[in-house]
């Protein structure tokens, strides 16, 4: 017998055993790796290295692609299908974003009082983002962008688990999978509330000693989950979403092969959305700023082909971000459009020009009898605009 990486896995040769992985799978049957795919499943499942037996490794060549065992033919699925509009889907996404902030609050109020957390509260709402981001994942994620700047501990883990979710999808990962780490996400930083509030809530740059009390969360969030009868990825999200590939995270400092898909998805999603986010002491970064902190990166923090998949996934001006036209009107951005990400469709309700409120207009920037360009993103303040008041008038059902 014979331990080897996961990356050294070949096609043809007979697997005897899991001897270490990132999650809970367990191999029912020995027995041969015919093909890539294969390989590749086990390696989204988190799988490090197995034990075999070179003794039964295969000299024929072997297909490609696994052969078929029934007549069922299983179709790719579209990443970008949406069953439902926007405007159809956004009161179910309303709905779930504030059963996400009422969970939130009692998983909160649970752990201050010593008792343990329900986690199939969790594991249902998840289930029910993955139910919206199929249907139309462009409602929730615009409900990302709607954010208070004392409400980011609350938000900032509904937000991770909504971008999770798409950006799963987006990955074709499977669908009881992508609840698993939608979960995850939601309970991610629930650790934090162990913190104490001077050191979570502290406005400037943490001193070591501050520094090391903040990064314990992570250990936190893992202890409680597990505690609470959680296993498997969404436990891995929890404890190891600040681990990073060149080792320097925390807080086991694994590195490269030891960090599975899903943590990595979780670490490139985590930083974005807290670099994008609107804090009391800061305000929220452009995405495309965001984008350029988490390309550099890579590969020493982050994996450059993950995060081009995300960047991909979400846009370059994702749902929810404020931008001015050619025509100096302005907007959001309501629906994503990945034929052509620089041409979405936007709800314009402003006048750069002339510096007022606008009658709401949906421009499709895609639509060739359209001259408008997409010129940048903006801010709120550059305009005095009330973004919440719009968002409540016009996007909310």
């Amino acid at each position: 017998m014979k331990i080897i990486s996961i990356s050294k896995l070949l096609p043809g040769m007979f697997v005897q055993s899991v001897t270490k992985q990132t999650g809970r799978i367990k191999i029912k049957n020995q027995g041969w790796v015919k093909t890539q795919v294969g390989i590749d499943k086990l390696k989204k499942a988190g799988i490090l290295e197995v034990e075999i037996d070179p003794d039964k490794t295969l000299t024929k060549s072997v297909p490609e692609k696994e052969p078929t065992q029934t007549s069922t033919v299983v179709k790719k699925r579209d990443p970008w299908l949406k069953v439902h509009s926007s405007e159809q889907e956004m009161g179910k996404a309303k709905k779930l974003y504030d059963e996400a902030k009422t969970l939130q609050l009692k998983a909160f109020k649970d752990i201050k009082a010593g008792r343990d957390i329900d986690i199939a509260p969790f594991r249902e709402l998840a289930s029910g983002f993955m139910d919206s981001v199929f249907r139309n994942q462009d409602a929730l994620a615009c409900l990302t962008q709607m954010r208070q700047k004392d409400a980011y501990l609350l938000e900032h883990s509904i937000n991770v688990s909504i971008l999770m979710g798409i950006f799963a999808k987006h990955l074709g990962i499977d669908k009881e999978i992508i609840v698993e780490l939608t979960t995850g996400a939601l309970l991610h930083d629930i650790g934090k509330i162990k913190i104490p509030d001077e050191v979570l809530n502290k406005p400037g740059r943490f001193t070591d000693d501050e520094f090391k009390i903040m990064k314990m969360h992570s250990l936190f969030s893992k202890e409680i989950l597990e505690e609470s009868g959680l296993t498997g990825v969404a436990v891995d999200i929890a404890g190891m979403h600040h681990e990073r590939l060149d080792g320097k995270g925390y807080p086991f400092g694994k590195k490269g092969d030891e960090i599975s898909l899903y943590v990595r998805m979780a670490s490139i999603v985590d930083v974005y959305d807290a670099l994008t986010a609107e804090r009391v002491y800061k305000a929220g970064m452009e995405p495309i700023k965001a984008f350029k902190i988490l390309k550099d990166g890579c590969p020493d923090s982050f994996d450059g082909e993950l995060l081009t998949k995300f960047i991909q996934c979400i846009g370059i001006h994702p749902v929810g971000t404020l931008v001015r036209l050619s025509s100096q009107k302005v907007g959001l951005v309501t629906e994503s459009n990945p034929a052509t990400p620089l041409k979405p469709t936007v709800k314009t309700f402003y006048s750069a020009k002339h510096g007022r409120y606008t009658e709401v207009q949906d421009i499709d920037l895609s639509n060739k009898k359209t001259s408008d360009t997409l010129e940048s993103a903006v801010k709120p303040k550059e305009y005095n605009i009330d973004l919440a008041r719009f968002y409540k008038n016009s996007i909310l059902p």
